[in-house]
């Protein structure tokens, strides 16, 4: 057969490969995709002088009698709109979790939930905490994800932050080695550059304790209408990937200190106001195809005295309402919301899983169905079921029964280039 003939020559490749050197640069650093590591699904926050070693364990048996003493884990599926197979599967997992880990993500708090206490209470405080921390990962009773959230880098708190961030690493670090699941959080940003200061002060710290660089990542609470739209008209939170490549790891959505910042009244201050949901849209844009995890707000509504059951309902549809809108991380603040955040959580997943391991199936087989998806739907269907697995769900049996395809071909299928770059 004879070769084809071209019309552009090698020059002419090479000028358009130069062309987008660029490009190629920026995609490769700055896009790296998701790294198909575990997200938790919510982050906890309490005060960081109330940690123990036991915190985790306390909250679970807490939230397993909350949901005994109002009916079980099967009435409060029912109560979140699930049918009875549906809540049968759903209250043996969620009962296993809150005994065995009922707290994914805990943020020992040093801002809002500490408050200004004088700067010898907070030393001692940062001081106790990481040797807490510690202590809980050395035992096994910490969560898989812990770390501190601490004072912002405005003027009046910006020393006091950095204090208590610098108290806490170098406290973690002379106990031994960091835990992997080590979070910081920098609240209330308003500009660029308080990101590019943290990046600053947490590369300080890795080289005086000797820390590989960018051993410190840590997230970004998007608290202040400023991060949003800048006074030039810009979005400094798109900014902010670019700005420090590699070194955030989160965006946070504060729901509270956002919407007072736009003069919302307190009545209607909720994760599902419109300004909340054009922030949370603004930072899913931002943070597209960079690796940054999202996370929304919380709410204050909290299931106790009488109104646990309405609170439970009004829980459950905030976190599917997340779940759908591809925010797969929230805040929960009190004991008595962990039933319903795993509850809505698992239902969602296992809720999804047939249809979603069916077309995987179809796809890996290349049958047809009544749905012809592309590669990059394909994708998406695998990452919505690893994330059933990841969080306990669903288990990699079901999956395999379903779907046809094991874990590791599951993570493929769900990060690509990841499979790509580890097999060059």
């Amino acid at each position: 057969m004879t070769a084809p003939t071209t019309s552009l020559t090698a020059g002419d490749l090479a000028h358009i490969d130069g062309q987008l050197a660029a490009t190629d640069r920026l995609l490769d650093r700055n896009y790296p995709g998701d790294d198909g590591s575990r997200q938790p699904v919510h982050t906890v926050y309490v005060p960081a002088d109330r940690f123990t070693p036991s915190f985790a364990a306390d909250w679970g048996a807490q939230a397993a009698a909350t949901a005994e003493a109002h009916g079980g884990f099967e009435k409060l599926g029912r109560l979140l709109g699930q049918d009875a197979g549906l809540a049968e599967a759903v209250a043996g997992r969620v009962d296993t979790k809150l005994r065995t880990e009922p707290i994914e993500d805990l943020r020992l708090d040093f801002e809002d939930g500490f408050g200004d206490r004088g700067d010898d209470a907070e030393d001692a405080a940062a001081v106790a905490a990481a040797s807490a921390v510690a202590q809980s990962v050395a035992a096994g009773s910490a969560p898989p994800f812990i770390g501190i959230r601490f004072k912002c880098f405005e003027a009046a708190t910006r020393a006091r932050g950095l204090r208590t961030l610098d108290l806490f690493v170098s406290g973690l670090a002379a106990s031994g080695e960091l835990p992997d699941g080590l979070v910081l959080t920098l609240p209330k940003v308003t500009t660029v550059a308080q990101v590019q200061a943290m990046d600053y002060a947490v590369s300080r710290l890795e080289e005086v304790h000797g820390l590989p660089a960018g051993r410190l990542r840590f997230e970004v609470q998007v608290e202040t209408p400023q991060l949003i739209l800048g006074p030039d008209g810009t979005s400094p939170v798109a900014q902010l990937p670019h700005a420090v490549p590699g070194r955030i790891s989160g965006l946070h959505y504060g729901t509270y200190d956002y919407s007072a910042s736009l003069q919302i009244s307190a009545e209607y201050q909720s994760m599902e106001h419109p300004v909340a949901d054009f922030a949370k849209e603004v930072m899913q844009l931002a943070v597209a195809g960079t690796g940054i995890r999202l996370s929304d707000g919380s709410t204050n509504i909290i299931p106790v005295g009488d109104n646990v059951e309405n609170a439970w309902a009004l829980h459950g549809r905030l976190v599917r309402r997340s779940l759908e809108r591809g925010y797969y991380q929230g805040w929960d603040l009190h004991p008595a919301q962990l039933p319903s955040r795993f509850a809505a959580t698992y239902a969602f997943y296992r809720e999804g899983l047939p249809a979603a391991a069916a077309r995987l199936r179809n796809y890996v087989e290349r049958t047809e169905g009544g749905v012809m998806d592309e590669p990059a739907t394909a994708r998406a269907l695998a990452a919505f079921v690893l994330r059933g697995v990841q969080c306990g769900a669903v288990g990699t049996e079901e999956v395999q029964a379903l779907a046809g395809v094991g874990l590791p071909q599951l993570t493929a299928l769900a990060h690509p280039r990841l499979a790509t770059t580890s097999n060059p």
